[in-house]
């Protein structure tokens, strides 16, 4: 029995494939003629303006790593702000679990209370 439904499976399954009727399944396309579209192609809004910043090698949306200051009197860690002072939190040492928390006012740079590193606030535009 099962063998004459597997005959009879099969033969439908020929005479189908021969009048080249089998259901096909729809191809998606992941691309255009052109090609796959580029980040640049396919960007909009904020994306983009942080995209065309970056090639002309500005990082107006602090992407980049920070560079890396010693923290000294002649060389402070820069913090960029909007405003006229700005909160910051320092971690005195790596495996150190709390954070000195200190306010930092435009011009001179300052001093953490706990460890001396010094760090001195720039102002910053938005860049939208």
């Amino acid at each position: 029995m099962a063998t004459q439904f597997l005959i009879r499976t099969s033969y439908k399954a020929v005479r189908l494939a021969a009048a080249n009727h089998l259901p096909r399944t729809p191809v998606r396309v992941m691309c255009t003629a052109k090609g796959i579209p580029t980040n640049e192609e396919q960007a909009t809004g904020l994306e983009l303006r942080a995209l065309l910043a970056q090639k002309k090698g500005k990082d107006p949306y602090s992407i980049f790593r920070p560079k890396e200051y010693a923290g000294t009197s002649e060389d402070p860690h820069i913090v960029p702000s909007i405003g006229d002072k700005r909160l910051v939190g320092c971690l005195c040492e790596e495996d150190n679990t709390a954070i000195v928390w200190f306010w930092l006012h435009e011009g001179n740079p300052e001093r953490c209370p706990s460890c001396g590193s010094h760090y001195k606030l720039i102002h910053q535009e938005l860049p939208h």
